[in-house]
């Protein structure tokens, strides 16, 4: 690391309690607001918060860095501090008397994706009080959604919290320092901030109450308390009585399931509910109301569950920290869960389960308020089915895998919910704040900050199943959004391979029709830009009152037609040099009010490319970057198209390059990734949802008797088993077994390979249809080879067709929709093809050639049926011989692709040697996408 030889006090600010002490010689990269500044928004919370660069170190200050998977991008204010040597610390200076602390901080993963846990000293003025354990056994995740904890690609979710109490009260000026004894067990830990408060004595026990520790509950936590629990909430309710928690942690292994009661503690760092069942895994400490028939949760039902929702419940003043370290999205490992109507969760602290709440309506009258939930595996809040005149006020939340909070109006409507005066910071995935569908819903004087990925800052949305107008459940009547501040919200989305907005609105299931109004809102410092309309069209939002103040890329990115009213917007620092991106033209149709300043309608692109974002809010270069600019256009004439080599089943291995599919995949670890010759790609399944399998057309009928199958050779996969069966067509609709189920094991020792040998049978249909995986919850293959009597595995692709350099090669896009994935534009089926997400342009493909050839002519196809009509794609031609670096070999053009003609183009380009070729899209007048059959090469 970078030494600077003596301790520092690093520039910045101290937050507390919604003021800024400010320490002498901040510097202008470190201007941007904290999450607590905001006065008069967001949770009153009882902390005073110390980001750790803004303290005394002798460590690495890292960051800023908004980069998904990299260590700073998920810290507070995107810093942090890194430690790796005996000695090394960082020191907080009390601004006020503590008796309690809370730091959040980071500690590598192990080999086995377990974690490690790790002891660092507590000092007060110099002297060692206490060891504090940090530990990875809830961080650390890995690939696409839903994730896994196995180590691979995509790791993230790597902070965590502790919170200690110092035994005593300590005195403002108290010097508070965290320092490494050791490195032998960890040998780096970051530190992000410490939150400091002064915790009241414990609350005792109200006259006339029940105590759970009457009922039996073990409040040291060596035996399962859950039986005790439950009998006193059930003669709490029977008797009209309080239930107490007295202090101390107690082990519950299941629910405890509550109605017409009040459950509360000595509070929530004193009366602590904890465990998970050790054998069920899907059973762990939670308090939940119970379930309504045919509403939100569609699972098994106890009859101690049934008869929902629950009435009059009160839960406050304790703490729920469970010990979920995965995420299973049909686990109910929640801390609090079920439907509960006229009733309230007061001063609860939630951690370490998979959601914070998740409630199962139909449900009405429910607030959740003056709480924490923190480190969640999931969501931290989320109202999923009839939520209704519900509310979430003055609450904490940070670092959620989700969404922080979020509604979800899955096939019943919400209705006339609101999340207000809350403070949401850095959810790893998804949107601090987002209601996805709901009818006169209520975002108001809340503060976000530091979106992570997937998402932004606030959303709007008529996303996910179950959210239409049919139902009743799309976004309707009024959506008030009122007095936010979104600071460093909004960032890239790993999948589009674009920036999503600080606040975005989404027309995915059908179009938004509804009055959204956004009013007395400050836009800080986005990530990306700061507003986004994107799939299906959105009408109409109302933006008043509303400052945008530094912007990494546009004020607007819109990618799908949309209305909105602009009065009193004001803008400045807007990181492009241009105010909008808009690629849908008159589709995007915005009224220009009075008192707009800094922006205008004319300023305004469409880009063949995503600009990087481009920082200068407060301090940066006053001078915007300029915006990317479209290489000179120019147009080949069309050429007949060479008649398309014949699919064949060739030699070696027969599946290679062939046309695949699959009963699901997940992310984009797509069927065709198990046919492309790369052991590092993979095809996985829809995850718990087995039987699934894969099916690879040969092309014709031919002799097969052996299937090898092979998962990525890494060491990071470890040995599993896979029960599974091959089956074989002539036709693709009859199947006949020709290796029956079992138990395959792949292990990383000996290759990760299963071999499968069988009677010779003429098949030209080959399919492998999985039940079972005990490495991980789908089926998954890295690739699926097909071997003809006589034949070996070949130890190297087989040779592609002669002539298109392109077929069978690796294909990569920026987007997919839906199964219409790159790996289509590349299978020499001209009946496949590549879609890209829709209403976001541009978009792009990139085919590698495996090697620097000659290309002189580009031919692309879409599927020649005429039920595909006439359509114009806007597109240019690039080239590159390393992959980074692209130049345009043809500009931007519309070429006509029509059925009439066997739906192809050629793009005559200056011969030379490429290794990767791109074709980027602008436009297409039949469909709002990019759309490639075949994406073909050739040398002449």
């Amino acid at each position: 690391m970078r030494r600077s030889g003596a301790a520092v006090a690093v520039a910045g600010a101290l937050i507390a309690l919604g003021s800024v002490v400010a320490f002498p010689g901040m510097s202008s990269a470190a201007t941007s607001p904290s999450p607590f500044s905001i006065t008069g928004r967001g949770a009153t919370v009882p902390f005073t918060e110390i980001e750790a660069e803004s303290a005394v170190t002798n460590g690495e200050r890292i960051g800023p860095d908004r980069v998904y998977t990299h260590l700073p991008s998920e810290a507070s204010g995107r810093r942090a501090v890194r430690l790796d040597a005996p000695g090394e610390y960082v020191e907080f200076t009390l601004p006020k008397a503590a008796n309690a602390m809370t730091v959040r901080y980071s500690v590598p993963d192990n080999a086995s994706g377990t974690g490690i846990t790790a002891p660092v000293d507590l000092r007060i003025d110099g002297t060692k009080l206490k060891d504090l354990q940090f530990t990875s056994r809830y961080g650390w995740f890995y690939g696409g959604y839903p994730f896994g904890n196995t180590p691979g690609d995509k790791p993230h979710h790597f902070y965590d919290e502790t919170r200690t109490m110092f035994g005593s009260t300590l005195a403002a000026g108290t010097k508070v320092r965290i320092q490494v004894a050791s490195t032998a067990v960890a040998p780096w830990f970051v530190v992000d901030l410490a939150d400091f408060e002064l915790v009241p004595d414990q609350i005792t026990r109200p006259a006339g109450s029940l105590s759970v520790v009457d009922f039996g509950a073990d409040r040291n936590g060596t035996s399962d308390s859950t039986a005790a629990f439950q009998a006193a909430v059930d003669a709490g309710k029977a008797q009209g009585k309080e239930v107490y928690i007295p202090a101390g942690t107690y082990t519950l292994w299941d629910h405890v399931v509550v109605d017409g009661v009040t459950l509360r503690g000595a509070g929530p760092w004193y009366s602590v509910l904890t465990g998970r069942h050790p054998t069920q895994r899907n059973r762990a400490v939670g308090v939940y109301g119970k379930y309504v028939s045919g509403g939100g949760y569609t699972g098994g039902i106890r009859p101690h569950e049934a008869g929902g929702p629950s009435r009059n419940v009160t839960l406050k003043d304790f703490a729920i920290i469970g010990e979920i370290t995965e995420r299973v999205d049909d686990d109910q490992v929640n801390a609090l869960g079920g439907a509960m109507t006229d009733s309230v969760v007061d001063n609860v602290w939630l951690q370490h389960t998979k959601v914070g709440a998740w409630m199962d309506g139909p449900m009405d009258d429910f607030t959740l308020k003056n709480s924490r939930i923190l480190d969640q595996t999931a969501d931290g809040v989320n109202f999923h089915t009839g939520v209704t005149n519900s509310t979430v006020t003055n609450t904490f939340v940070r670092n959620t895998g989700d969404d922080g909070l979020a509604m979800w109006p899955d096939r019943v409507a919400n209705a006339n919910n609101a999340f207000t005066f809350n403070t949401v910071v850095a959810p790893v995935l998804a949107n601090n704040i987002v209601t996805y569908g709901g009818r006169d819903i209520k975002i108001t004087d809340n503060v976000v900050s530091d979106t992570v990925t997937n998402g932004g800052g606030i959303h709007v949305a008529n996303r996910y199943p179950g959210v239409n107008s049919g139902q009743g459940t799309a976004v309707a009547g009024t959506i008030t959004v009122a007095r936010n501040t979104l600071i460093r919200a909004g960032n890239s989305d790993y999948n589009w391979n674009f920036g999503v907005g600080a606040i975005w609105f989404d027309g995915l299931n059908e179009p938004v029709n509804a009055t959204i109004n956004v009013t007395d809102t400050d836009i800080v410092d986005s990530s990306y830009e700061a507003v986004q309309f994107i799939e299906g069209s959105t009408q109409t939002v109302n933006f008043s009152n509303v400052n945008v103040d530094g912007t990494g890329t546009y004020m607007i990115q819109a990618q799908a037609a949309a209305k909105a009213t602009f009065t009193n917007v004001r803008a400045a620092h807007i990181g492009a040099g241009v105010a909008i991106h808009n690629c849908v033209g008159t589709g995007f149709a915005p009224a220009y009010g009075t008192g707009n300043s800094g922006w205008s309608l004319s300023s305004t692109v469409c880009t063949g490319q995503w600009p990087a974002p481009n920082y200068i809010y407060d301090g940066g270069d006053p001078s915007p970057s300029p915006s990317p600019s479209n290489s000179p256009s120019s147009s080949s004439s069309p050429s007949p198209s060479p008649s398309p080599t014949a699919c064949a089943p060739g030699s070696g291995d027969l599946a290679r390059g062939k046309p695949v599919t699959a009963t699901s995949s997940t992310q984009s670890y797509v069927a065709a990734n198990a046919v492309d010759g790369d052991a590092g790609t993979y095809w996985e399944s829809a995850n718990n949802a087995f039987p699934q399998s894969i099916t690879v057309d040969l092309c014709a009928v031919t002799p097969v008797q052996r299937v090898v199958l092979t998962l990525p050779p890494s060491a990071a996969w470890a040995t599993r088993t896979q029960t599974l069966s091959v089956l074989g067509s002539t036709d693709g609709t009859n199947y006949t077994t020709l290796s029956p189920s079992a138990g395959r094991t792949f292990d990383p020792a000996t290759g990760n390979t299963a071999s499968i040998s069988f009677t010779s049978a003429n098949v030209r249909h080959v399919r492998v249809t999985v039940t079972g995986n005990t490495g991980w919850p789908a089926g998954q293959l890295s690739a699926i080879e097909v071997y003809g009597t006589g034949t070996t595995p070949s130890p190297s692709p087989s040779p592609l067709p002669t002539g298109n350099l392109a077929r069978g090669k690796q294909v990569s896009a920026s987007s997919h929709a839906d199964v219409y994935v790159a790996g289509n534009a590349t299978d020499g089926n001209t009946g496949t093809y590549w879609e890209s997400a829709n209403n976001a342009f541009p978009q792009s493909i990139t085919v590698d050639l495996g090697a620097s050839v000659t290309v002189g002519r580009v031919v692309l196809r879409l599927p020649p049926s005429a039920a595909w009509g006439a359509r114009t794609q806007t597109l240019s031609v690039l080239g590159s011989t390393d992959g980074t670096n692209y130049t345009t070999i043809a500009g931007p053009a519309g070429y006509r692709f029509d059925p009439a003609s066997g739906n192809a183009v050629t793009v005559a380009v200056p011969a030379g040697a490429r290794r990767y070729l791109r074709l980027n899209v602008t436009g297409n007048t039949g469909w709002p996408a990019a759309q490639i059959s075949e994406f073909e090469a050739y040398a002449s």
